[in-house]
């Protein structure tokens, strides 16, 4: 491999099947790490000898190992076995005996584990420049900030030490470094990876976070990580799903003119604003709204019960040893010392108010778009002001997981100023796939095409009105991770019908002994959220299995006999599309 090329999986991939072995890869990932010489990336950098002796006894390469001798860095807040957790904390530090739940399943992959990173303290800050054991260079500017507080997992891909990193994400600590360092920064819907073997900042709102140089590395190490862990109460069954192609179209919520905050940054605005003129060029519908909601959920992470949460983790150091802690954090932290139980309260009833705001936004779209950061600061502005820079960098992240959704943060276009730009794609918890297939397409990476059936941890749904394509409805599945899988007709034995109703009009696929072909489309709908989609089904309509044109079949949505009284039969269109069309045209000469 030669010295300057990045230590993606596609170019170990080709390393390996040219005759490199992961010992190579090993040595060269040493030797980067020397060539930047920047002692504060690394709290913990293991012996290379112990990871070499790691690498030689891996298993024989095979498809059971998707990280076979891929490379990778733990933020100091995650167990790796036998090497000290600081959390950038020395008087904290222990040794643990066995790795974290997400660090034992990435080995069990094949990966390799270099060392454990730095990162702002006890994982409070966004800025990187919080810990007793030095400041990370930004891999892109030493003069900025390297971003946190998973600053050293951010710089070690920055820098191309490694495939992929772990950082943790509560704040944005997964996404704001991923900006600073041209980089990708995945932040998994709460409970998709288990929290077993982490350092919490606030339990209730952590996650792993995954950096990597491409968004294919960063999802492959989300789907080897993923699991439900019945040792942490927070973990969720979650369906990961896989990168595919793009819908064709979808709408993307963005702050309006109003909402969009940059500080004074003229060139960070027109950089987002060619990032959505991108997303348009993809397919996507850009809907501007009111971000008040987001903000002011936000503005709670470091008020009331979210702070007393992170004071639990450092109660006895707080009470015992105060100075022990950097004073930034100590200060931070110790707001909580003046809250009551009342507060908290007050906290959670809040944020349930802004919840229902938030929904009613996200209701009119299938995801999120904001900046990663709405500005850049320098080293030397956290040292005139450590509190400011900090807050303002966490302005469009701050909301994400107290109201439980994912994200993926995505290099766009550099500014023109040189600088790195950055997008987030923001979307409910359960649609990492989407949010990462859509990345993926706006980073210009090739995607496999996806299977063409539905796939273990999927259910075939056919849907023949609203729900296709292109129409009114479609939202309610791309917005839940579905994919397209073929568009099609039933076999001759069913008639459509408008509902008697409305609006909307909605259809009714009745079947009969002889009937004729209705054109639907078969879409993959991940398991976990059939249940919520099913919900949005009125009477008279009910789950049943649909007879394809080719003979197989699938579950769809059939009329019952009585929900067909007064309505019209429209089987002659053979389409629902074609009947909309038409109503469409019809209303629009009306209009004229």
């Amino acid at each position: 491999m030669t010295k300057d090329k990045a230590l993606t999986r596609e170019a170990l991939h080709e390393a390996y099947d040219t005759g490199a072995t992961p010992a190579d890869i090993v040595r060269e990932v040493y030797r980067r790490i020397d060539a930047v010489g920047d002692p504060a990336i690394f709290i913990h950098l293991r012996p290379m000898e112990d990871v070499i002796a790691e690498a030689d006894a891996l298993p024989a390469r095979s498809d059971a190992y998707s990280l076979w001798g891929v490379p990778f860095v733990a933020k100091d807040n995650i167990d790796v076995a036998g090497i000290p957790t600081t959390a950038a904390c020395p008087a904290y530090a222990y040794t643990p005996d066995k790795d974290a739940f997400v660090v034992a399943k990435l080995r069990a992959a094949g990966a390799l584990v270099i060392g454990k990173t730095n990162l702002d303290q006890f994982a409070t800050g966004l800025v990187g420049v919080r810990s007793p054991y030095g400041v990370p260079k930004n891999a892109i500017d030493p003069e900025i900030v390297p971003g946190g507080s998973s600053s050293g997992s951010g710089v070690a891909v920055g820098h191309g030490f490694v495939t992929f990193s772990l950082g943790t994400d509560t704040a944005g600590s997964g996404r704001v470094p991923a900006a600073l360092n041209n980089i990708v920064g995945l932040k998994p819907s709460l409970g998709a990876l288990s929290a077993t073997g982490v350092v919490p900042a606030c339990r209730t709102l952590d996650t792993i976070s995954i950096f990597a140089a491409n968004v294919s590395d960063a999802f492959a190490a989300f789907q080897a990580a993923s699991a439900e862990d019945t040792q942490d109460a927070y973990s969720k069954k979650i369906a990961v799903g896989q990168l595919s192609p793009a819908p064709s179209t979808f709408r993307v919520g963005v702050p309006d003119a109003k909402s969009r905050i940059f500080f004074g940054d003229t060139v960070q605005a027109t950089s987002f604003s060619d990032s959505l003129e991108k997303l348009k060029s993809l397919g996507a519908s850009v809907i501007e709204l009111d971000f008040s909601p987001f903000y002011a959920v936000a503005e709670m992470l470091y008020e009331g019960a979210w702070v007393a949460e992170r004071y639990t983790v450092v109660e006895d150091l707080m009470r015992n040893t105060p100075d022990v802690l950097h004073p930034t954090t100590a200060k931070i932290i110790g707001a909580a010392e003046t809250l009551s139980a009342a507060d908290a309260f007050r906290g959670i009833y809040r944020l349930k108010e802004l919840e229902r705001a938030a929904q009613e936004l996200m209701d009119q779209v299938d995801l999120l778009c904001v900046p990663t950061i709405p500005t850049f600061y320098s080293v030397a502005d956290l040292k005139a002001d450590p509190v400011t820079p900090n807050s303002n960098l966490g302005t469009y992240t701050n909301f994400v997981n107290l109201l439980d959704m994912c994200g993926i943060a995505v290099p766009s276009e550099p500014r023109s100023d040189g600088r790195p730009g950055s997008i987030t794609l923001l979307a409910p918890s359960g649609q990492d796939a989407l949010v990462a297939s859509l990345a993926s397409t706006f980073a210009g990476e090739t995607t496999a095409a996806a299977p063409k059936s539905a796939t273990e941890t999927e259910i075939a749904v056919a849907v023949c009105g609203a729900h296709m394509s292109g129409m009114a409805l479609n939202h309610e599945l791309t917005s839940r991770g579905g994919r397209l899988l073929e568009a099609t007709r039933t076999a001759p034995r069913y008639r459509l019908y408008a509902l008697a109703g409305g609006p909307p009009q909605r259809p009714g696929l009745l079947r009969i002994e002889k009937g004729a072909k209705i054109e639907l489309e078969v879409w993959a709908l991940p398991k976990s959220a059939v249940g919520a989609f099913l919900q949005g089904i009125p009477s008279p309509l009910s789950i049943g299995t649909v007879e394809l044109e080719n003979g197989s079949k699938a579950h769809g949505f059939l009329v019952e006999t009585a929900g067909v009284q007064g309505a019209d039969d429209i089987t002659h269109l053979g389409s629902w599309r074609k009947f909309h069309e038409l109503e469409h045209h019809v209303v629009s000469e009306e209009v004229d």
